[in-house]
């Protein structure tokens, strides 16, 4: 605390130290600042005694001056519905014990079915065919072997991790299990490109539990699997919150909101929807850029795909994207957010939920304008697709002037590692209350 009031414009850069030789990372815009920044005292002033949280009163001050570094992965776990805000700290400490032995229990299954999980190797090799035939891959093989990895299970097994014991591993036939194991190569792939301008990528361990994070993941979501893109998501995750089970559950609450955009139906992504919803917007608030694109033959907005995907990770500084997030979530939150997660058969963003209650101070600001609106029985966009729009509107000049859709793309990855979250996100806040107007004025003279 001390530290803040020293020096009020401390750079998150100092929180997230990154390797030395990386000396073209974008640095960061956003810096904590005394009297605006979530501290730790005023975070643990919104709790009673008993540990019930006003979170209303957190998420204007979360809004205006993001989070301090120190206290952000218990405060997004609230963020992402993790924990009820009318919870007590004793009922909060039985969720939270429950699903480290839920997690446990995953992670044990995955370890079964293929022993390297949880063993602090990864691999980054294919490990079976479609048919369910292993593959006798020396990649996989070496990485396995490393410093003689063996269980009793593989001496019991001849699973792939004992000395040749690939030669003899059965073939899979259960479908599931081979789509799971079809995506662990994958995923090693992605761990080892995600993030690496970092220090704590320079540990080996923290690889090793951001793919066992994902592994188990992808057991444990089956109908979305593995995407490209997750890493980057659950990255800062691991990064946040020390225990594995606890990183596990903030990125799998993370998910529930934007899984939708990793599942694959036929030959389209999920994504796509939220590009039509792009479409949407830009047609309204500015009718002459969406006849321009479409125009270059972007209608379909695909080159805005990447930041839809990832968040924005791309176009900011790793502190920057935190702090966006955590703004981002700040301006979405919706009190019933808990309650929703912990229905059984809820898959869904909890955006898409009928019938919610009239605005209160315990929501955000995005989800006020909302109800505010007569919107709470249609579709509730993300506030991404409105970033989305932001950046958009704020390059609209260079766009108009944009010859084709290489032009697009030049212009938009220019904007990568410059990107002004703060002003980003009070951008789209304005463009989501012209939207809603607008919108709101096209029904009743209809």
């Amino acid at each position: 605390m001390n530290l803040l009031r020293k020096d009020p414009g401390i750079p998150t850069d100092s929180f997230y130290e990154v390797r030395a030789e990386c000396t073209d990372v974008p640095k960061t815009k956003f810096k904590i600042k005394s009297g605006k920044t979530l501290s730790v005292r005023k975070w643990q002033s919104a709790f009673s005694r008993e540990g019930y949280l006003d979170i209303g009163q957190t998420l204007g001050r979360i809004y205006r001056g993001g989070i301090h570094p120190t206290i952000r992965g218990e405060v997004w776990e609230f963020l992402l519905g993790c924990f009820d805000p009318k919870s007590t700290y004793e009922e909060r400490k039985d969720v939270r014990l429950t699903r480290r032995e839920e997690y446990t229990r995953l992670k044990e299954l995955c370890t079964y079915m293929f022993p390297l999980v949880g063993s602090g190797k990864f691999i980054t090799a294919p490990v079976i065919k479609d048919d369910g035939t292993p593959i006798q891959d020396p990649i996989v093989l070496l990485q396995a072997n490393a410093e003689n990895l063996m269980t009793p299970t593989n001496q019991a097994t001849g699973n792939v991790f004992g000395n040749n014991s690939a030669m003899s591993c059965p073939k899979e036939d259960d479908k599931k299990i081979i789509q799971w194991k079809l995506t662990l190569h994958q995923i090693g792939l992605d761990v080892v490109r995600t993030d690496r301008t970092l220090v704590f990528y320079e540990k080996p361990e923290n690889l090793a539990k951001l793919w066992d994070i994902l592994a188990v993941y992808a057991w444990f979501d089956k109908d979305v699997g593995y995407g490209q893109g997750m890493s980057d998501l659950c990255s800062p995750m691991i990064m946040l919150l020390e225990d594995e089970a606890d990183a596990f559950w903030c990125f799998e609450r993370l998910m529930r909101r934007i899984r939708g955009n990793f599942k694959c139906v036929g030959s389209s992504v999920g994504v796509e929807s939220q590009l039509c919803n792009l479409s949407n917007v830009i047609q309204v608030v500015d009718p002459k850029l969406h006849k321009h694109l479409e125009y270059l033959g972007g209608g379909d907005y695909l080159f805005a795909f990447r930041m839809l995907m990832v968040l924005f990770r791309r176009e900011v500084s790793f502190g920057d994207s935190l702090h966006l997030w955590e703004m981002m979530w700040a301006l979405e939150y919706d009190p019933t957010l808990y309650t929703l997660y912990e229905e059984p058969d809820d898959s869904d963003r909890p955006e898409d939920a009928k019938g919610k209650p009239k605005a209160s101070r315990q929501c955000g600001k995005y989800e006020r304008e909302y109800r505010r609106n007569g919107a709470k029985n249609e579709e509730t966009l993300p506030i991404s697709v409105f970033l989305v729009a932001s950046v958009l509107k704020e390059k609209v000049k260079l766009l108009m002037e944009a010859k084709g859709l290489d032009d697009v793309l030049k212009i938009l990855n220019d904007t990568s590692g410059n990107l002004d979250a703060r002003k980003a996100c009070s951008g789209a806040m304005k463009l989501h209350k012209k939207y809603l107007k607008k919108v709101k004025m096209e029904k009743a003279s209809s």
